[in-house]
């Protein structure tokens, strides 16, 4: 049957920033299609709950509450996967973020630490995932990206550079890796999760973002979920170096941050 190609029966996966949100969303969905699953995340508390569903759905789960702004601790998950359950086979770069800012206001460090966050960490967990992945039969990355890597929106200049360079290191990673690892991305619209818990309490903000957005809503962290099984299972086999947009149609930024243009400096009083 078709949907036995959504399986992952037997499978390992590792999935990062799972406490909550599309991470959290993406370690149960993959359990219920039958993967063992090592959670990462910040907040043990809440990689707790993760797990408890993870094996409500009749599955293993490890948690391992780390700050993967640390590399070193970020790649260490591909070896703990290995070690707790045998075999690696799919991997889900969720980490990233960047708070807006204004373009003046962007220093060189917030592009670093930007990129830091949203591709190093992702690079460092894949590479060391690599060996696992080629000794299992074969295997899948996916990384969440942005629409915002797409599209241009004023006050974005740091978070839309890093996930645009992680759509394109998606691209990259591919070839490299081909023919046994597949690797793909997701380009996430807007999504119910933390990060808009202060559009969620507006009323005012909803609607903006929902008027600006084709499918008139805004995404669960379910629906993303189900792609990203779509993409690490059997029915994405023939899908690599892509970037699937789940972004309920948009085209362009659906909040305006209200920046400002930049004038010129005043000119100063001859004396």
């Amino acid at each position: 049957m078709i949907l036995d190609r959504f399986r992952v029966e037997g499978k390992v996966a590792v999935v990062t920033g799972a406490g909550r949100g599309i991470g959290a969303a993406t370690a149960v969905a993959l359990a219920q299609a039958g993967a063992d699953v090592l959670v990462s995340a910040r907040t043990e508390d809440q990689l707790r709950k993760v797990a408890a569903e993870i094996e409500a759905a009749g599955r293993r789960a490890v948690v391992v509450p780390a700050d993967l702004s640390d590399l070193s601790a970020a790649a260490a998950l591909a070896d703990r996967a290995a070690a707790e359950f045998g075999r690696l086979d799919i991997v889900v770069n969720n980490v990233g973020g960047a708070l807006p800012r204004a373009f003046l206001d962007t220093g060189y460090d917030h592009l670093e630490n930007a990129f830091q966050f949203n591709v190093g960490i992702a690079h460092a967990l894949t590479r060391a995932a690599v060996p696992h992945l080629l000794a299992a039969d074969g295997g899948a990355v996916v990384n969440i990206s942005s629409v915002m890597g797409r599209v241009a929106g004023r006050g974005f200049l740091a978070y839309g550079t890093a996930k645009a360079a992680l759509a394109h290191y998606t691209r990259v990673a591919a070839l490299d890796l081909a023919p046994r690892v597949r690797v793909n991305a997701i380009a996430v619209g807007s999504v119910a999760t933390s990060a808009l818990d202060i559009v969620m309490t507006s009323d005012e903000l909803r609607s903006q973002m929902e008027g600006n957005t084709p499918l008139g809503r805004i995404g669960d962290p379910e629906e993303i979920a189900a792609s990203v099984l779509y993409l690490a299972s059997p029915a994405g086999a023939y899908v690599t170096g892509k970037v699937l947009e789940v972004d309920g149609g948009i085209d362009r930024p659906q909040l305006d941050l209200g920046l400002p243009d930049l004038r010129p400096p005043a000119p100063q009083e001859s004396r």
